[in-house]
């Protein structure tokens, strides 16, 4: 006798595939093998712990894809912590049961293009970097101190040639050289996550009506420096300042962050 409860589950996961499928199938964002990870995920998220999802000769034909495209989602989720795979006799895909880091990594993770995503990255990044940089005065060591003006001097140069693009990406790798000094694995990782969801989502630096770029980019070049210098020196409250007026400026729309 079929369990009508579990035919009712199949069909509406069943009908979720094919909308996902049908959505791959227009194109979209990210390539076939990200989004046959997204709708995967979706399933896995909406089931129980354990639940079976499918066998995986199902669920590559309900997402419409090749082998070695589906093959390529599994081990990505798998590696995640989101699925389990099983051979043999009742085998197939099952739903994992990751802990709460893991399912804060893959909400980051499944983050697209979408203008709200990216803003509520940015948004989220500024609101925790005056935590990155107290981490930073406390714990950075000479090195620590290096590695950001060696970054720096990569930001003077991209400005200097009139290069915005490369100059806020230099930006980023300054921000996230302050973060790894945090002793802080959470804080740190969901930072750096932030940091990999604006950069892959940054085609090019644009100008505001109100401010040139050059004159964009020498404010910012210059913050920057006065911020490491700040944060050398052990002071915190210029350091404050100066991360306040960070946060402030990249409130300006189509300006570098």
């Amino acid at each position: 006798m079929i369990d009508p409860a579990r035919g009712r589950r199949h069909e509406r996961e069943q009908g979720a595939v094919t909308d996902l499928a049908e959505q791959m199938t227009r194109g979209g964002h990210g390539s076939r093998t990200e989004r046959t990870t997204e709708v995967i995920a979706l399933f896995a998220e909406r089931a129980s712990a354990g639940e079976h999802l499918g066998t995986k000769v199902e669920l590559q034909r309900r997402c419409g894809v090749a082998k070695s495209t589906f093959n390529e989602a599994l081990r990505i989720l798998q590696a995640r912590g989101v699925i389990t795979v099983r051979s043999g006799p009742g085998g197939g895909v099952f739903a994992a049961a990751p802990n709460p880091l893991v399912r804060l990594g893959n909400s980051l993770l499944s983050l697209d293009a979408a203008a709200a995503d990216v803003a509520d990255a940015i948004r989220i990044r500024d609101a925790l970097d005056p935590l990155l940089v107290d981490d930073a005065l406390e714990h950075c060591s000479p090195r620590d101190i290096s590695e950001m003006r060696t970054t720096l001097s990569t930001m003077r140069r991209a400005a200097n040639d009139d290069r915005p693009t490369d100059f806020i990406r230099a930006n980023w790798a300054l921000h996230a050289a302050i973060a790894r000094v945090s002793p802080s694995t959470l804080l740190r990782s969901i930072y750096l996550s932030l940091l990999e969801v604006i950069e892959s989502h940054t085609m090019a630096v644009q100008p505001t009506t109100e401010h040139s770029l050059p004159e964009y980019v020498t404010e910012r070049l210059l913050l920057h420096e006065e911020l490491v210098d700040a944060i050398a020196a052990g002071d915190r409250t210029r350091a404050q300042q100066l991360i306040n007026q960070h946060r402030i400026a990249s409130t300006r729309p189509d300006m570098p962050h």
